[in-house]
Protein backbone atom coordinates (compact mmCIF):
# COMPACT_ATOMS: atom_id res chain seq x y z
CA UNK A 1 0.00 0.00 0.00
CA UNK A 2 2.91 2.58 -0.59
CA UNK A 3 2.56 4.82 -3.69
CA UNK A 4 6.29 6.03 -5.06
CA UNK A 5 5.73 8.57 -7.58
CA UNK A 6 7.65 11.72 -8.95
CA UNK A 7 5.77 14.52 -10.38
CA UNK A 8 7.15 17.33 -13.16
CA UNK A 9 6.00 20.19 -14.53
CA UNK A 10 4.60 20.23 -18.30
CA UNK A 11 6.35 22.56 -21.22
CA UNK A 12 4.58 21.43 -23.87
CA UNK A 13 1.02 20.02 -24.85
CA UNK A 14 2.93 17.14 -27.36
CA UNK A 15 1.87 14.84 -24.97
CA UNK A 16 -1.85 15.57 -26.27
CA UNK A 17 -1.09 13.62 -29.74
CA UNK A 18 0.57 10.86 -27.58
CA UNK A 19 -2.66 10.06 -25.18
CA UNK A 20 -4.19 6.71 -25.07
CA UNK A 21 -6.81 7.51 -22.63
CA UNK A 22 -8.24 10.97 -21.53
CA UNK A 23 -10.86 11.66 -18.70
CA UNK A 24 -12.43 14.28 -16.71
CA UNK A 25 -11.92 14.07 -12.68
CA UNK A 26 -13.30 16.20 -9.82
CA UNK A 27 -11.96 15.61 -6.38
CA UNK A 28 -12.35 17.24 -3.03
CA UNK A 29 -10.73 16.15 0.37
CA UNK A 30 -12.87 15.02 3.38
CA UNK A 31 -9.34 15.73 5.47
CA UNK A 32 -6.82 18.20 3.71
CA UNK A 33 -4.20 18.08 6.87
CA UNK A 34 -0.49 17.13 5.47
CA UNK A 35 -0.35 14.12 7.51
CA UNK A 36 -3.34 12.54 6.42
CA UNK A 37 -5.44 13.54 3.06
CA UNK A 38 -8.87 11.39 2.84
CA UNK A 39 -10.23 12.31 -0.68
CA UNK A 40 -12.66 11.73 -3.05
CA UNK A 41 -12.60 11.35 -6.64
CA UNK A 42 -15.23 10.93 -9.36
CA UNK A 43 -13.08 9.98 -12.74
CA UNK A 44 -15.62 9.68 -15.79
CA UNK A 45 -18.01 7.19 -14.63
CA UNK A 46 -15.86 5.72 -11.19
CA UNK A 47 -15.94 6.93 -8.16
CA UNK A 48 -12.82 6.25 -5.57
CA UNK A 49 -11.84 6.91 -1.97
CA UNK A 50 -8.28 7.52 -1.16
CA UNK A 51 -6.38 8.07 1.92
CA UNK A 52 -2.74 9.05 1.59
CA UNK A 53 -0.34 9.30 4.56
CA UNK A 54 2.49 12.38 5.02
CA UNK A 55 5.28 11.59 2.27
CA UNK A 56 8.97 10.75 2.80
CA UNK A 57 12.20 13.56 2.99
CA UNK A 58 11.96 12.88 -0.95
CA UNK A 59 8.38 13.08 -1.42
CA UNK A 60 8.54 10.73 -3.77
CA UNK A 61 7.17 7.65 -1.63
CA UNK A 62 3.93 7.58 0.82
CA UNK A 63 1.09 5.28 2.51
CA UNK A 64 -2.01 5.11 -0.28
CA UNK A 65 -4.89 2.70 0.11
CA UNK A 66 -7.60 3.38 -2.23
CA UNK A 67 -10.84 1.88 -3.29
CA UNK A 68 -13.81 2.11 -5.71
CA UNK A 69 -17.07 3.25 -4.78
CA UNK A 70 -20.55 3.82 -7.21
CA UNK A 71 -21.40 7.89 -8.14
CA UNK A 72 -24.22 7.50 -5.92
CA UNK A 73 -21.92 7.19 -3.14
CA UNK A 74 -18.56 9.82 -4.33
CA UNK A 75 -21.75 12.45 -5.42
CA UNK A 76 -22.82 13.16 -2.00
CA UNK A 77 -19.13 13.27 -0.52
CA UNK A 78 -17.86 15.38 -3.01
CA UNK A 79 -20.53 17.79 -1.82
CA UNK A 80 -19.04 17.14 2.14
CA UNK A 81 -15.59 18.32 1.24
CA UNK A 82 -13.60 20.98 2.12
CA UNK A 83 -14.05 24.14 0.40
CA UNK A 84 -11.76 23.47 -3.15
CA UNK A 85 -13.16 20.83 -5.52
CA UNK A 86 -10.36 20.46 -8.23
CA UNK A 87 -11.46 19.70 -11.60
CA UNK A 88 -8.80 19.09 -14.22
CA UNK A 89 -8.66 16.81 -17.39
CA UNK A 90 -6.16 13.41 -17.02
CA UNK A 91 -4.38 12.25 -20.12
CA UNK A 92 -2.27 8.86 -20.23
CA UNK A 93 0.64 8.63 -22.12
CA UNK A 94 2.07 5.49 -22.34
CA UNK A 95 6.52 5.51 -22.48
CA UNK A 96 8.40 2.46 -22.38
CA UNK A 97 6.88 0.52 -19.83
CA UNK A 98 5.42 3.55 -17.86
CA UNK A 99 2.32 5.44 -18.08
CA UNK A 100 2.38 9.11 -17.12
CA UNK A 101 -0.39 10.79 -16.04
CA UNK A 102 -0.85 14.74 -17.34
CA UNK A 103 -3.29 16.47 -15.19
CA UNK A 104 -4.20 19.93 -17.04
CA UNK A 105 -6.02 21.79 -14.42
CA UNK A 106 -9.66 23.84 -14.75
CA UNK A 107 -10.75 26.28 -12.64
CA UNK A 108 -9.13 28.19 -9.84
CA UNK A 109 -6.17 26.08 -10.68
CA UNK A 110 -5.96 27.03 -14.65
CA UNK A 111 -2.65 27.11 -16.52
CA UNK A 112 -0.99 24.45 -14.29
CA UNK A 113 -0.27 20.84 -16.13
CA UNK A 114 1.64 18.48 -14.04
CA UNK A 115 2.37 14.83 -15.05
CA UNK A 116 3.03 12.16 -12.81
CA UNK A 117 5.04 8.74 -12.75
CA UNK A 118 4.28 5.72 -10.12
CA UNK A 119 7.41 3.66 -9.88
CA UNK A 120 7.83 0.54 -8.39
CA UNK A 121 10.99 1.63 -6.60
CA UNK A 122 12.34 5.58 -5.39
CA UNK A 123 15.58 4.88 -7.52
CA UNK A 124 13.68 3.28 -11.18
CA UNK A 125 14.79 4.70 -14.05
CA UNK A 126 12.29 5.90 -16.28
CA UNK A 127 12.23 7.74 -19.62
CA UNK A 128 11.51 11.18 -19.81
CA UNK A 129 9.14 12.65 -22.63
CA UNK A 130 10.51 16.15 -24.16
CA UNK A 131 7.54 17.62 -22.71
CA UNK A 132 8.75 16.96 -19.19
CA UNK A 133 10.32 19.98 -17.41
CA UNK A 134 10.70 20.64 -13.79
CA UNK A 135 10.52 18.26 -11.37
CA UNK A 136 8.23 19.36 -8.36
CA UNK A 137 8.27 16.00 -6.75
CA UNK A 138 8.92 17.35 -3.14
CA UNK A 139 6.96 20.80 -3.26
CA UNK A 140 3.91 20.73 -1.61
CA UNK A 141 2.58 23.27 -3.30
CA UNK A 142 1.79 20.99 -6.02
CA UNK A 143 0.33 18.12 -4.25
CA UNK A 144 -3.92 18.23 -5.15
CA UNK A 145 -4.55 18.66 -1.18
CA UNK A 146 -2.62 21.98 -1.29
CA UNK A 147 -4.09 23.01 -4.28
CA UNK A 148 -7.79 22.91 -3.15
CA UNK A 149 -7.08 25.18 -0.59
CA UNK A 150 -4.16 27.34 -2.73
CA UNK A 151 -5.16 27.68 -6.00
CA UNK A 152 -2.59 27.99 -8.59
CA UNK A 153 -4.17 31.01 -9.79
CA UNK A 154 -3.59 33.12 -6.40
CA UNK A 155 -0.02 32.38 -6.89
Amino acid sequence: MLEIERKFLVTSDAFIAQAFAKNQIAQGYLNSHPERTVRVRIKGESGFLTIKGKGDASGTTRFEWETEISLMEARPLLALCEKGVIQKTRYEVLLGKHTFEVDVFSGENEGLIIAEIELSAADEVFEKPDWVGTEVTNDARYYNAYLSQNPYKAW
